[in-house]
């Protein structure tokens, strides 16, 4: 089973919440925020990442800035900027970017489920990026950002979920980057009702993305387990496979390791793939790979492909027979002549890069799909560092849960 409650979110009224809601505060530098923060002084990256409002070069680390997500997150509520739902109910968030809609069901996640595997993960977590979540949870006493979840299609959630998008939203606005956002509010007894017994009925949800944010609540419930509150839960959005569209997650390296680029591509050829010149920029299907190499566009298609969940994947035949035995990122995770770029930045960033001289030559993958994602789940693995590029990304501040 899955269980979820309802909660009171604090949230920003409509009035404001175009100016509140905020990108991730993981997709953005310390410059990037400082730039949010001084063209929308009310955006909440000034709590979610605040060194955007302290003195440039501050530690985003320290007890200072810690300090400073606490009382500016007071200071938004006192300005009336954010403010608390007077009851219980759950919401439901849907983003529209181009022709991609995603609606799914905001509500609280119990930490225990997670714990016992019920929500699975495919990602290994970094203990510091944990203890940066737990400190930032602990300095405003709740989750600001929504963890973002998926479950296998139930006819039954689906149907309530269409259901609940056609009450009056209570906002939807459009943000700097041409995504629209609404928020709808469930919190008629009857409807509460249905949606917690419809998600009771689920086998498993599983973790998309935020693996550190639903990681850092487990380990701030375990911490506070004798205090009172609400912190054996997570807020999260939980949206239906077949809703969710993910994103290349591309690779450039920064050189060939001492490669000749027509012996890299010989190399490359003798190491399981076909190698011709082509005019996509992006692969056409699973296996295989678009390379940028001195100027031109090559079409790398895997001879064979593993039937296994994690060696299968295409980033996992790039990681295990290019990228590691032939230009030596033996580690993706700590190597530092390799850089991942997100599949929204597009084919032109990975030409950008190497035309510059930055960097050698770059790799534009295929997707993984949704259903990789719950097969590698399943079985209880994990997959390579960066395999995953969700959009639109969850804003943060659409609706907060407070522990105690």
């Amino acid at each position: 089973m899955s269980a979820v409650r309802p909660f009171r979110a604090w949230r920003a009224p409509n009035a404001v919440a175009a100016d509140v809601i905020a990108p991730p505060y993981d997709v953005m530098s310390a410059d990037e925020a400082r730039v949010i923060v001084q063209k929308n002084p009310r955006s909440f990256v000034r709590v979610s990442r605040p060194e955007a409002v302290m003195p440039p070069g501050s530690d985003s680390h320290s007890p200072e800035a810690y300090a400073t997500a606490r009382r500016e997150y007071q200071g938004l509520k006192d300005q009336g900027l954010l403010t608390q739902d007077p009851t219980d109910g759950y919401y439901l968030y849907g983003q529209k970017m181009g022709d991609h809609t995603q609606v799914g069901l905001v509500a609280c996640f119990s930490t225990d489920e997670y714990d016992r595997g019920l929500i699975k993960k495919h990602e290994f977590t970094r203990p510091d990026k944990e203890r940066d979540r737990i400190q930032h949870i602990d300095a405003t006493n709740g989750q600001t950002g929504m963890v973002f979840l998926a479950y296998r299609d139930d006819v039954r959630l689906n149907a309530l979920i269409a259901e609940g998008q056609k009450r009056e939203p209570e906002f939807r606005v459009t943000t700097e980057d041409d995504v629209v956002h609404t928020l709808w509010r469930v919190s008629d007894a009857v409807a509460v009702a249905a949606i917690t017994a419809a998600a009771a009925g689920l086998p498993a949800t599983y973790v998309a993305d935020g693996h550190h944010r639903s990681a850092a609540a487990s380990i701030v419930h375990k911490e506070r387990r004798e205090r009172p509150g609400r912190h054996g839960w997570f807020v999260a959005c939980l949206f239906p496979a077949s809703a969710l569209a993910i994103m290349a997650y591309n690779r450039a390296i920064k050189d060939l390791n001492g490669h000749t680029p027509a012996g890299l591509m010989e190399a490359i050829h003798n190491s399981g793939w076909d190698v011709v010149p082509t005019s996509l920029t992006v692969p056409p299907r699973r296996g295989s790979a678009t390379m940028y190499l001195a100027g031109g566009w090559y079409l790398l298609t895997a001879r064979d492909v593993p039937a296994d969940p994690v060696t299968g994947l295409d980033v996992s035949l790039l990681q295990d027979r290019v990228l590691g035995p032939l230009l030596a990122i033996d580690n993706p995770r700590t190597n530092k002549r390799v850089d991942f770029v997100g599949g929204i930045r597009g084919a032109d960033e990975l030409v950008r890069l190497v035309d510059a001289g930055t960097h050698a030559v770059a790799f534009h993958m295929f997707p993984t799909q949704m259903g990789q994602l719950l097969a590698v789940a399943d079985a209880g693995q994990v997959m390579p560092p960066k395999s995953t590029w969700f959009e639109p990304k969850l804003r943060d501040a659409v609706a907060m849960h407070e522990l105690e």
